[in-house]
């Protein structure tokens, strides 16, 4: 299923026809530098899973969801933000070209999304509460939120249950929302749309804790981006130091596990996912 959004993804994203001398080589850079489309991924699987014949529809839905979380990457590694020089293996937009096309690409990517999702072959009403869905969990009650709020607290320690709050917003909502997005395309019911997107919300907190294990282990090369790089941020591993962060990515993971299978037809794709994304 990779390979089938890549190539779509690739055919899809949009080129502008303009005398700007580097807008468009800009706007498919971090596409093209790859990256794991773990979000997109989530969704397609919810859809292949309950409805299968959507599933070339929900593409569209899945290209969004990647755009929104690719904006929110190059706006992360601002100066004004992280101010990272690497990212997926490649310098960073403001590093290639300089910070104003980066916050200008990041701006069109977000509206793009909306863009992308409003000429989907879904029905009316189905584009409308992915929409709704989408803004949602991406800006004020979601990642826009935990990005504030984990800006803002650098260098201002957050105990466990603040932390949780700032992650939750910042990284796992959009988690979360990709597989209600699926759900939602796939007609579940509002019971299963909750029980996925609750599901969600804790897949996306260990992603958080694997990501801050990544931090404090892993060489820039292996990351694929700047590491050691959390000294003055609210992470789990500096709140609870790492051996006490792995135990609790351990511990989630079997518990996840254990939910996934409640899942029917989604239960070994998350075993999988589980499996394969953190060790």
């Amino acid at each position: 299923m990779l390979e089938e959004f890549e190539k779509f993804l690739q055919a899809h994203l949009f080129k502008v026809q303009s005398f700007h001398p580097h807008f468009n080589e800009a706007y498919r850079q971090m596409f093209e530098s790859g990256g794991k489309r773990f979000r997109p991924l989530l969704l397609l699987n919810v859809v292949n899973a309950y409805s299968p014949l959507l599933l070339n529809a929900s593409m569209h839905a899945a290209l969004a969801l990647e755009m929104i979380h690719t904006y929110s990457l190059i706006h992360d590694d601002l100066p004004s933000m992280d101010n990272a020089s690497l990212r997926r293996g490649s310098p960073t937009l403001h590093v290639t070209y300089d910070e104003t096309t980066a916050i200008l690409i990041g701006d069109a990517l977000n509206t793009d999304a909306f863009l992308t999702l409003s000429r989907s072959p879904l029905d009316a009403k189905t584009k409308v509460r992915l929409c709704e869905i989408l803004s949602f969990n991406a800006g004020s009650g979601g990642m826009a939120l935990g990005q504030a709020i984990d800006c803002y607290f650098e260098n201002n320690p957050l105990d466990e249950v603040e932390l949780e709050f700032l992650h939750t917003h910042k990284t796992a909502k959009l988690i979360a929302a990709a597989l209600q997005m699926g759900s939602v395309i796939a007609g579940l019911s509002s019971e299963e749309e909750e029980k996925l997107y609750s599901f969600g919300l804790e897949l996306g907190l260990l992603f958080q804790i694997q990501d801050d294990i990544i931090d404090a282990t892993q060489s820039k090369k292996e990351a694929g981006k700047p590491t050691m790089n959390d000294t003055n941020k609210n992470s789990f591993v500096n709140l609870l130091g790492l051996t006490e962060t792995v135990k609790r990515r351990d511990a989630k993971v079997k518990e996840l596990k254990t939910k996934a299978e409640s899942f029917g037809a989604l239960s070994s794709y998350f075993q999988k996912v589980l499996d394969t994304n953190f060790k």
